[in-house]
C-alpha cells in the first residue's frame, strides 16, 4: 500500500562518477524543480488515493467485460458469475468507505505529518544499480515487517478486533479492497512503509518507486483474479492474488503480503489448489478450508466473526 506521507529524506550521495545514472539525474531534476508543489501538505493523501484508483481501474473493466465475455471467468479465482449491477455497486461502495476513511483519517494525520518534517532534497540523483537495490531492499523490508504485524492481528483478539476485523469483511476480494480497512490499520501499514525506507537509507527516487510498487503489489494480491501475465507467474517467489485469497477464504496462514519465503520458514504457509478452485467456482475449496479453518487457533477462526 502507498503511504501518503513522504518520509524524511536523507542521501548521501549515492550513485559513482560513471554517468550511469544520466536519465535518473535528468528526472530527479525535474522533480527538484517542483520542490514546493511535492512538500505541499495536502497532496500525498491526494495523489495516494487517485494512484490506488487509477491502478484498480483496468480491474474494474476487466470484471465489467466478464459480465459478457464468459472466457474471463475463466482467471476467477473462486467468485461465481454476478449480474453488472452487483458487481458495480460492490465498487462502488468500497470506493465510498475508503473515500471516507481516507478523508476523516488519513488526510489530516498525513497533513500533520508533512507540516513537522524537514525534507532534504539532494543534489544527486542515485545510480541504476543503487535504484534498483534499494528499491528491492525496502520491499524485502516491509515484506518482513507486514509478516509479523499480520501474524500478530491474527493472535491477539483485541487487535483483531479493534484493527484488521474490517479487512475480512471481503471474504471474496476485488482490487479495490487492497486499501478497505480500518483507519488504524491503513495509519500503521504507511508506518511500516515509511520506516522500510528509512532503515534502507533510500533516495527520494527508490523510495518513491517503492510506494508505487507497493500499491501495484497489494491491488495484484487482492484482484481474485489468476492472470497470465501476473507478477507471481513471471517470478514464483511472490505469491500473488491465489496465495492472498486462500488467506481471505480460511483466515489463518499466507501472512506475508508479497513473497512466499516467511511463510514457509514459519510455518504458515498455505497450498493453493488454483485449478480446482476456479474448476468449481471456488465452492469446494471454500467448504473444505472453512471445515478445517474451523479448527484453528487463528482469533478470527474461533471467535467466527469474520
Amino acid at each position: 500500500m502507498m503511504p501518503v506521507a513522504d518520509m524524511n529524506w536523507t542521501f548521501d550521495q549515492h550513485g559513482d562518477p560513471n554517468g550511469d545514472r544520466l536519465l535518473l539525474q535528468t528526472l530527479w531534476d525535474d522533480l527538484r524543480g517542483r520542490r514546493e508543489f511535492f512538500t505541499s501538505p495536502y497532496l500525498p493523501a491526494c495523489f495516494a488515493f487517485l494512484v490506488h484508483i487509477l491502478l484498480c481501474s483496468p480491474f474494474l473493466v476487466f470484471e465489467a467485460l466478464g459480465c459478457f465475455w464468459p472466457r474471463i471467468h475463466f482467471y476467477r479465482i473462486s467468485r461465481n458469475n454476478e449480474p453488472l449491477g452487483l458487481c458495480l455497486q460492490r465498487w462502488v461502495d468500497c470506493f465510498w468507505r475508503i473515500f471516507i476513511k481516507y478523508l476523516t483519517t488519513i488526510l489530516p494525520a498525513s497533513a500533520l505529518y508533512q507540516s513537522v518534517r524537514n525534507p532534504i532534497f539532494p543534489e544527486l540523483a542515485p545510480s541504476w544499480r543503487v535504484f534498483i537495490a534499494e528499491v528491492i531492499a525496502c520491499l524485502l523490508l516491509f515484506d518482513a515487517l507486514f509478516f509479523i504485524w499480520h501474524y500478530s492481528m491474527h493472535r491477539v483478539p483485541w487487535l483483531y478486533r479493534r484493527v484488521h476485523q474490517a479487512h475480512h469483511q471481503n471474504r471474496i476480494t476485488f482490487a479495490l479492497t487492497a486499501q478497505d480497512a480500518s483507519p488504524a490499520e491503513l495509519l500503521s501499514l504507511q508506518v511500516l512503509a515509511l520506516t522500510s525506507a528509512w532503515v534502507v537509507g533510500c533516495h527520494p527516487l527508490s523510495e518513491a518507486l517503492f510506494h508505487l510498487l507497493n500499491t501495484w503489489l497489494a491491488i495484484e494480491d487482492h484482484c481474485g483474479y489468476d492472470l497470465p501475465w501476473a507478477l507471481h507467474r513471471l517470478l514464483p517467489c511472490f505469491g500473488g492474488a491465489p496465495f492472498h485469497q486462500a488467506h481471505h477464504h480460511i483466515y489463518r496462514g499466507n501472512y506475508a503480503p508479497y513473497f512466499r519465503h516467511w511463510d514457509w520458514l514459519c510455518g504458515t504457509y498455505l497450498r493453493v489448489r488454483e485449478e480446482a478452485g476456479r474448476k468449481h467456482g471456488g465452492r469446494t475449496m471454500r467448504r473444505r478450508r472453512r471445515r478445517k479453518s474451523l479448527g484453528s487457533d487463528c482469533v478470527c477462526a474461533r471467535t467466527c466473526v469474520c
